[in-house]
């Protein structure tokens, strides 16, 4: 008998990394987490990514998902159209520590993204042929690969903490904030912080995800995807009760989590999901 029982309630992929998410009723589930989450990632001139800590208006840049190509939408700005399998010229760039193969996305996305946050900046889409791993003093050994995520292909919440944590605000707030890919509903606050794993039954076939690592936070959730306004309520009310010892006194919302089985099975909203605590 498992400990809990779940469902899917909402996914989420952000095709740019730092820009805003797409919204899906289900998602294909690949090595590196959703298909297509943080295919592509803005650079600056030293190859060097950027984000909304330093640009908050990132989070107006709004990808539409077609079959064979990403539009992004932006105020003040016409659409953009990325092939999704088109790429140029190859290109090394930096996601943190780590430097990767990418392809650099042309004269006209770069322009595109310039214009629209007053620096000068390349896109760049992710090398399916590098190997990008997690941290395996995390991940217990296990090869888990990313594209141009932070650090781990997933990451996982639950509505009742952002319930928690909206009865703690001012005034509610949407878990895109926080940028998770997979949204659990009928778990108690906080649960998916000590759950060894989750159990997924997908209509293609078992899915078993595995919470590796609590998601210490940023300044992002301080943005208001809907204006770019930054307002630092958000990330001091988790001051007041999200400090994670295990992790120096970071504040953490959400788990960082990898896949060990299913690979090229399909999530959806509404599968229902198992798993037991874990007991450290």
């Amino acid at each position: 008998m498992s400990n809990i029982t779940a469902r899917i309630a909402r996914l989420f992929v952000y095709p740019v990394k730092s820009c805003a998410g797409v919204e899906l009723k289900e998602a294909l589930l690949t090595e590196t987490g959703l298909d297509l989450d943080r295919a592509w990632m803005v650079v600056d001139e030293q190859g060097e990514f950027v984000s909304q800590r330093e640009l908050p208006r990132m989070a107006l840049v709004r990808p539409t998902l077609k079959v064979t190509e990403v539009v992004l939408r932006a105020p003040g700005m016409l659409a953009l159209h990325l092939s999704i399998d088109t790429v140029e010229e190859p290109v090394r760039v930096k996601v943190w520590d780590d430097e990767v193969s990418a392809f650099d996305m042309g004269d006209v996305a770069a322009q595109w993204f310039t214009d629209f946050l007053g620096r000068k900046l390349r896109l760049v889409r992710f090398d399916p042929e590098h190997r990008r791993l997690s941290n395996q003093k995390w991940t217990g050994g296990v090869e888990a690969l990313n594209q141009f995520a932070d650090g781990y292909p997933l990451l996982v919440t639950s509505t009742a903490s952002m319930e928690l944590l909206n009865s703690k605000l001012p005034a509610p707030i949407g878990v895109e904030r926080f940028r998770p890919n997979i949204v659990l509903d009928g778990i108690e606050a906080h649960d998916e912080d000590r759950l060894d794993e989750i159990a997924i039954t997908s209509t293609d076939g078992p899915v078993v995800l595995k919470p590796v690592k609590p998601c210490v936070r940023c300044t992002i959730p301080n943005v208001d995807p809907a204006t770019a306004d930054v307002d630092p309520v958000v990330g001091d009310t988790l001051q007041g009760y999200r400090r994670n010892e295990k992790m120096d006194g970071g504040i953490t919302f959400a788990m960082n989590a990898i896949v060990l089985e299913g690979f090229d099975r399909t999530l959806r909203v509404g599968d229902a999901v198992s798993g037991d605590f874990k007991f450290d």
